[in-house]
């Protein structure tokens, strides 16, 4: 336990001989070490997960992770140890207002990829969905492309079958006049056949005889267009195989697919928002800590030591510069 503790003590930034002077102290600088520790551990945790996630390498995200950590780490000791407590609030806050802000972006640094394990099965599902949807935009790009002379080939097929329709019509027509000529029922209104009737039935026979000609020509052009089709149809359906399709598991897609879960689900949203306010209170929990707590013996110690060796720093300048003009007298007394 007390291994423990002087460790804790380390990892505060305190100066441990000093910090023994006030051991009343000890308690509170334990747990802002503890707090920069485990600040240390989650950023390792964190960034050895980022990089597991793009590179799918252990042992890399392992190594990143400790190197990742060690410099959080560090950094938080560092902040912390760096703030000086002079019984001026004010002027802390304004000294401490940078180290917040560090504090805070280094919360949402090592709190994002966290939170994408927190929702990683809600991540999973929605990637698929991001699959399909990039899957489709490709193929429909793919279809874009044959599209235009398929439209074509198809319009071409639908004007064949039109032109065979209404010469079909035509003959069927004239062969109806011609037979309601013969009957009596329509043209000159008598049963018979004369030279009407047979004037009728030759516009019906040639109509038929340019029905067959008409039909013969564009179902060869229609088997032809279709044909095209089939052939522009398989070679499509090839490109769209061919396509590579694969798999969003890379960390921008996940945080893509996070976003998207946010804003389209209120309860994740809030969530979300907890993880990351979660982590900037432990990332600024030291920086508060050092902040309100009140000005201790390890202060005043340490306010002592700075006052002791900066009247020390100024007495050696002084004499420096008393011996300097002691020589500058000697050599002008030579000289003279």
């Amino acid at each position: 336990m007390q291994r423990l503790r002087s460790f804790f003590l380390f990892c505060s930034g305190a100066h441990l001989p000093m910090l023994k002077r006030a051991p009343v102290e000890t308690n509170k600088y334990a747990g802002i070490g503890g707090t920069i520790f485990f600040t240390g551990l989650l950023a390792a945790i964190s960034g050895g997960y980022a990089l597991w996630t793009v590179f799918n390498s252990l042992w890399a995200a392992l190594l990143f992770g400790l190197i990742w950590g060690l410099m959080i780490f560090n950094l938080d000791r560092y902040i912390v140890s760096s703030l000086k407590k002079r019984d001026r609030f004010l002027q802390e806050f304004a000294m401490a207002l940078p180290r917040l802000v560090l504090a805070l972006l280094i919360a949402i640094v090592i709190s994002k990829p966290l939170e994408l394990q927190v929702f990683n099965k809600e991540i999973q599902a929605e990637l698929i969905t991001m699959e399909q949807q990039v899957y489709k935009t490709q193929e429909d790009k793919v279809k874009e492309r044959y599209q235009a002379r398929m439209n074509e080939l198809q319009a071409d097929i639908a004007r064949l079958n039109a032109a065979i329709q209404q010469q079909a019509a035509r003959r069927d027509t004239l062969a109806l006049i011609a037979q309601q000529e013969a009957d009596g029922t329509g043209g000159s209104r008598r049963r018979n056949l004369g030279p009407i009737y047979k004037a009728k039935k030759a516009d019906a026979d040639r109509a038929a005889a340019e029905l067959a000609d008409i039909t013969a020509r564009n179902q060869q052009l229609i088997a032809a267009h279709r044909q095209q089709l089939q052939s522009i149809d398989s070679i499509m359906k090839a490109d769209i195989q061919q396509m590579g399709r694969g798999r969003l598991n890379g960390l921008a897609a996940r945080l893509d697919a996070l976003g998207r879960l946010t804003d389209r689900s209120a309860p994740i949203c809030w969530a979300n928002w907890f993880i990351i306010l979660l982590f900037i209170a432990i990332e600024c929990a030291p920086v508060i800590v050092k902040l309100i707590s009140p000005r201790g013996p390890y202060d005043d110690l340490l306010q002592q030591h700075e006052h002791a060796f900066e009247i020390h720093r100024k007495l050696r300048m002084a004499q420096r510069e008393m011996d300097y003009e002691r020589r500058m007298e000697q050599e002008k007394a030579l000289a003279g």
